[in-house]
């Protein structure tokens, strides 16, 4: 005869724990692959479609879940959403050495296309490749953080690359002139290019759209599909110079 399942129990398979410690006690929260960090940075909103089960754990594995006396001394709060929600934001992710390995390879790779992306050397004006950048990475042996925002990484990178002199490295911004026929969709454009601008040094709207800006390099390529889509290929982008700036110049 089979013997039932206590209440208290609940077996989950293929998923993401993460566990947070306090007043002496475990908790737990059963989460779908992938998606803690989605919720960590802002990217999913919707707690059903991060958690498996809307409940807190003592031991998921285990299937035991958390009393409610222990969630209330712990806590403070009888609400599980604010009590799953800081188990999401202070918890530790629980992860393979496998799955830890391949995450920790992906930001890695994150960073250097950041710093590739925001930085050239300075004696050539021209920009490095992701694989010069990762190469270099190693050099400085930089340590990547899962629970941290990877643009701060990068930001710290390239502190830590300048320091190190491991390459001649320097924050840089393109000079572009960017000109589009005076016509119903130039305004819908500007409006779609403004939030990829660094710095607006001039534009005129005689008998066409003229600007004149600084864009950070990795913007270069996304300025140039909105050229082709929304104005139908009829926008034109100038390179007028590559500068350098200084370290208070950069904003991620």
């Amino acid at each position: 005869m089979p013997i039932n399942q206590p209440s208290n129990q609940i077996k989950l398979t293929n998923v993401s724990i993460v566990r947070l410690k306090k007043g002496g006690k475990r908790f737990e929260i059963a989460c779908y692959k992938n998606k803690v960090m989605e919720w960590r940075t802002g990217v999913e909103t919707d707690l059903d479609e991060v958690l498996q089960i809307k409940n807190v754990f003592s031991n998921v594995s285990k299937g035991q879940v958390a009393s409610q006396s222990d969630l209330q001394k712990a806590f403070k709060s009888e609400d599980l959403s604010k009590i799953i929600e800081e188990i999401l934001k202070k918890g530790e992710l629980q992860v393979s050495e496998k799955e830890r390995s391949h995450q920790i390879d992906n930001i890695y790779r994150e960073i250097a296309t950041i710093v590739a992306e925001k930085c050239v050397n300075p004696q050539t004006k021209r920009p490095y490749t992701v694989t010069m950048i990762e190469k270099a990475l190693g050099e400085i042996h930089l340590s990547v953080n899962v629970n941290k925002n990877t643009k701060s990484q990068a930001l710290d990178a390239i502190k830590q690359l300048q320091e190190k002199k491991v390459i001649p490295i320097s924050h840089a911004q393109m000079r572009l002139r960017i000109t589009i026929p005076n016509f119903k969709e130039t305004k819908k454009a500007k409006e779609k290019l403004t939030p990829l601008i660094a710095s607006i040094e001039d534009e005129n709207w005689d008998n066409e759209y003229e600007l004149i800006c600084l864009i950070d390099p990795g913007q270069y390529r996304t300025i140039g599909d909105i050229l082709e889509k929304d104005i139908k290929g009829k926008g034109q982008i100038e390179l007028l110079s590559l500068n350098d700036t200084s370290e208070g110049d950069i904003k991620f």
